[in-house]
């Protein structure tokens, strides 16, 4: 098996058709089988059925590719995920967002990168908005202060020139949204299931922080690049329940990884310095 893809679903009717006709059409195009679990979390928008199609559609010809893992209600991003992580048996796992659209040359060059460099556990695309804008995926590992600003000015802040955004070289970074993620196998095995503590977010960081923590690095590829048409729930001012669960997984974060205001001992534990 040479991929397990993670996907999550939640009301996602209208982004995961395109999501997975792009994947399957990707996956297939390589010699070995690959598997694609799709979680749904209790979507009430039609997602399920589709997802049924799906299933029956490549059942003949392709028995292993579609594993529909579905829950009644919405278990959050770190229980459901884990699910399909605990199945998982291919040489790399790709964890996926319903609204990522990636191709066969991405997921190829970042499989590529991944071989040649074993030192990678991670390694992530260039993510772009529908609109063909440059989204701003990597960060540093976020402080009190530096969260705050992204929360009040992303927009702001992506509309400047981005070191990310111009470079063509494989670069390594704290963090990235996990929209759009491959590991190796060998690094999910060590590093363990995402921490359920965390309902909504900050789960992709605390993911990213383990990966540094258990001697892997996490490299961005610019050659990679895919579509994310993000939704983005917890963006802008105006509050809302996926706001406070942000907050409060913030705080679970940094204390779990004890640090709040600065980088400089946590970059030490980490070696991030190299």
């Amino acid at each position: 098996m040479l991929i397990s893809t993670v996907i999550l679903s939640y009301n996602s009717v209208n982004p995961i058709q395109r999501c997975l006709d792009e994947l399957i059409s990707s996956l297939l195009k390589f010699d070995e089988e690959s598997e694609v679990f799709i979680v749904d979390n209790g979507s009430k928008d039609g997602s399920v059925e589709l997802i049924k199609q799906y299933e029956n559609k490549y059942q003949e010809s392709h028995p292993e590719l579609i594993k529909p893992i579905f829950f009644s209600e919405n278990t959050g991003t770190t229980y459901s995920r884990n699910a399909a992580l605990k199945k998982a048996k291919g040489k790399f796992v790709l964890v996926l967002d319903s609204d990522a659209y990636i191709n066969h040359d991405a997921i190829k060059s970042l499989i590529t990168y991944l071989e040649a460099n074993k030192g990678v556990g991670m390694a992530v695309p260039r993510l772009s908005y529908n609109s063909g804008n440059f989204q701003l995926s990597c960060d540093v590992f976020p402080t009190l202060i530096h969260k705050l600003k992204r929360f009040l000015f992303l927009k702001k802040i992506e509309s400047k020139p981005h070191a990310l955004q111009s470079t063509t070289i494989p670069t390594n970074v704290d963090y990235a949204i996990s929209a759009c993620w491959l590991l190796t196998k060998e690094a999910v095995d060590k590093i363990g299931l995402f921490d359920e503590n965390i309902f909504y977010s900050p789960e992709d960081v605390d993911y990213c922080l383990r990966v540094w923590e258990n001697g892997f690095k996490i490299t961005y590829i610019p050659s990679a690049k895919v579509i994310h048409d993000a939704q983005e729930l917890s963006r802008g001012f105006k509050l809302s329940m996926f706001h406070f669960s942000h907050l409060k997984g913030l705080f679970y974060l940094m204390n779990k990884h004890k640090y709040f205001w600065g980088l400089t001992n946590l970059y030490k534990r980490l070696n991030r310095f190299s």
